[in-house]
């Protein structure tokens, strides 16, 4: 009877740390349709992970466990797919390491190779995670607004509007659902745009983000996307879109997108759902 439940599906964890079962995915696929390319991305940034279940064996066989951090920089040619990162992570389990700094640097090595650049890792113990608390999503909030949609994909770009006076101003949504192009399972993210230029209509801004419900795309390309579309119909002088999506898996993933020069990089700032 279980094994015709979906739920009831036995899984298998590698015994040990092996980097074989990352699965790269090309960045070139998703940018494409949208009118990117390598050599003349219109944005700086970077892709944050958090591993939330991650843990190794010290060298006394001892259980460590730590929150590991990783940042994927926008130029890498391509990105890590989630499940397979989940599965590689699940081999530290039951692998024995020096110390926390051999874990660093052999998580490095191995997704690096795997997303072709040099990614950025560390790893947060229980403490320092508590230390940083929960973040307040920036901006105003775009989710109080009485007006109504009818649009849920795929996404709308010409909802998007601006003009007028120039604004330099935050805004953020907590309704923003897209679904995972592998499974078809929902993907939920607060979503912060930060620009200056010319002001963009909140409520075409607001239907714009409903437009991705059922539309299906990494998060990477999601955000990028996003970054293109208000670039070319709002034309900012500067503008910064970083998305906060909900873990799968004990993994989160939150892109970040920005005019080069116009906006530091956010951080990794836990939002309340998250």
């Amino acid at each position: 009877m279980a094994t015709t439940l979906p739920l009831g599906r036995h899984a298998d964890y590698p015994a040990t740390v092996d980097p074989g079962v990352l699965f790269p995915i090309a960045r070139a696929a998703a940018r494409a349709p949208i009118g990117l390319t390598a050599g003349a991305l219109p944005f700086t940034g970077a892709d944050i992970w958090n591993a939330w279940e991650f843990s190794w064996l010290d060298a006394r066989g001892l259980p460590r466990v730590a929150v590991l951090r990783i940042a994927v920089p926008c130029t890498s040619p391509r990105l890590v797919e989630s499940k397979s990162l989940k599965l590689y992570l699940g081999g530290y389990a039951m692998t024995p390491f020096t110390g926390p700094e051999a874990v660093r640097v052999r998580v490095e090595r191995d997704v690096s190779a795997c997303v072709g650049a040099k990614v950025a890792i560390t790893l947060q113990d229980a403490p320092a995670v508590e230390r940083h608390g929960v973040a307040a999503l920036a901006g105003e909030s775009l989710d109080d607004q009485r007006i109504e949609a009818d649009a849920y994909g795929p996404p709308r770009a010409d909802l998007l509007q601006a003009g007028g006076y120039v604004a330099e101003e935050t805004l953020s949504t907590r309704l923003f659902r897209s679904l995972c192009p592998v499974t078809g399972q929902p993907d939920w993210a607060s979503i912060v745009v930060r620009y200056r230029g010319p002001a963009i209509d909140h409520a075409g801004l607001l239907r714009y983000f409903v437009s991705y419900r059922t539309h299906p795309d990494f998060h990477e390309a999601c955000v990028e996307r996003i970054f293109t579309d208000i670039a070319a119909r709002c034309a900012p002088e500067g503008l910064s879109v970083y998305a906060r999506f909900l873990r799968r898996g004990g993994i989160d993933i939150n892109p970040w997108r920005a005019t080069p020069r116009f906006a530091a990089a956010p951080g990794n700032p836990r939002e309340a759902r998250q």
